[in-house]
């Protein structure tokens, strides 16, 4: 797999973002952008090559160019993808990021933020910039595996962190990501080193201890607000994870 480290810590600015249609003329193009990194994502099949090193393009495939790398792509007719052509900063810590991942059950959710930043571009650079910004961030949690079993992991993940304050259940968050009940929980033990439900919980945790120290909310407040049911249920399992009570987990100002 071919990996590059991409400089994050400023957001990009983005220089042109659109639709891109290739294959109705020539079957192979080749060419550079010096001073810009290429994001693209793929409706099509085809293949890349980058440094020598040759990717397979499928739907739903992401890739990510550093500026000045010669590209060389070949079509099997009309090719049709998402790109963004962003100059990013140099210096602070740099994150690994495969040239090309499969974005698997992210692919729409990349394809919706992209499209924010292409509609955004022009008129509205800041929100432009930090929707790329946001899709540079998830491209450092995609990690394709055989079977698209991480990027389903990654989708479960993120269905989680959205519905946290309600309950949840293995069978729904499995069938949300299209897999088994057996099948997530063999998949995230592996990714995650823990079982969905354990997951859940920590989540809850730490949300809860984050309001208890950062806010006034009481109590109850805070453990209704992460889905945890009542008073009781808060306290034993804030003494559980972090050995103390939802009290003495309150920073002194609130």
């Amino acid at each position: 797999m071919q990996i590059i480290k991409v400089p994050l810590e400023e957001p990009p600015v983005v220089v042109n973002a659109g639709v891109s249609v290739h294959g109705l003329n020539t079957l192979a193009e080749s060419f550079r952008l010096p001073d810009l990194w290429q994001l693209h994502l793929y409706s099509y099949e085809g293949e890349l090559e980058v440094g020598g090193t040759v990717h397979e393009i499928r739907p739903g495939h992401v890739s990510l160019i550093p500026a000045d790398a010669e590209v060389h792509y070949r079509y099997r007719g009309r090719s049709e993808h998402l790109y963004l052509h962003a100059r990013l900063a140099d210096g602070g810590e740099a994150h690994p990021v495969p040239v090309m991942q499969d974005a698997g059950a992210a692919a729409p959710v990349l394809d919706a933020m992209l499209r924010l930043a292409i509609a955004s571009a022009d008129r509205m650079p800041a929100r432009a910039s930090a929707e790329a910004w946001a899709v540079l961030w998830r491209l450092t949690q995609l990690r394709p595996a055989a079977g698209g079993g991480r990027p389903a992991v990654a989708a479960a993940l993120s269905y989680i962190e959205g519905r946290l304050p309600k309950p949840i259940t293995v069978p729904e968050v499995a069938a949300a990501v299209g897999l088994s009940h057996n099948h997530l929980t063999r998949l995230f033990r592996a990714e995650i080193g823990t079982t969905v439900v354990a997951h859940v919980r920590r989540r809850r945790l730490e949300r809860a201890a984050h309001l208890l120290r950062e806010s006034t909310l009481s109590i109850p407040a805070v453990a209704a607000s992460v889905g945890i049911p009542d008073l009781q249920a808060v306290n034993k399992a804030c003494r559980a994870e972090f050995g103390r009570s939802p009290r003495a987990l309150r920073s002194p100002r609130a």
